[in-house]
């Protein structure tokens, strides 16, 4: 499957933050990308996944840099464990502190985790290829009514995010869902030699 050799390839990456290579799965709300870092994680042996929504909060959608840059990534860095206090979207505070042990791959899952500020501690960064609208439409319907008012607010500041600080020109690799899984295309930043893998899909017809 494309999800295991994905995993196979990260894991010969260097190492990105301290001894950890941080992937980053980026994408616009609704486009899959907690479902597919779940199953990556598995395929990478239960690897660690830290989900931005954890770091963001009603005050801050996306000014969180400075606390994942302080509580997470600086002390996986020097190699030490990360704590973080997750955020309760319900309760609207922060929780406790949570440990993030450094591992050999741990995944960076949220809109935003391409963000310029984080990429230099990006050992790869993966984008879910599917349009806004689409990602928007599947987000709605997902969270359904109770959420409307939180999704109008939500529409409007990604886009302004995503228009100041775009991830997808930076992605290594591209996800598009499909009827058998996944396919992994190359991203704007990946440049194809001839001995290099294009295309990576599953079902039948997979080219590896």
């Amino acid at each position: 499957m494309v999800i295991y050799r994905l995993a196979s390839a990260l894991r010969t990456l260097s190492p990105s933050c301290g001894p950890v290579r941080l992937v980053g799965v980026d994408g616009h709300a609704g486009s899959g990308k907690t479902t597919f870092a779940g199953q990556l994680a598995a395929a990478l042996d239960g690897a660690p996944v830290l989900h931005l929504d954890d770091i963001a909060s009603h005050e801050e959608l996306f000014g969180w840099t400075g606390r994942l840059l302080t509580q997470v990534i600086e002390p996986l860095g020097r190699g030490g464990t990360a704590r973080y206090t997750p955020y309760d979207w319900h309760a609207r505070r922060f929780g406790p502190p949570r440990p993030l042990p450094p591992a050999p791959v741990i995944l960076v899952e949220g809109v935003g985790a391409g963000r310029r500020a984080l990429r230099p501690f990006l050992a790869r960064l993966l984008w879910m290829e599917l349009p806004h609208e689409e990602s928007w439409t599947r987000g709605r319907l997902r969270d359904g009514a109770e959420q409307r008012d939180f999704w109008a607010e939500w529409v409007r500041v990604e886009h302004a995010h995503f228009t100041e600080d775009p991830s997808r020109p930076y992605a290594d690799l591209l996800v598009a869902q499909s009827q058998k899984g996944y396919e992994v295309l190359p991203g704007p930043m990946t440049s194809i030699g001839p001995d290099q893998p294009v295309t990576h899909r599953d079902g039948p017809s997979a080219v590896c």
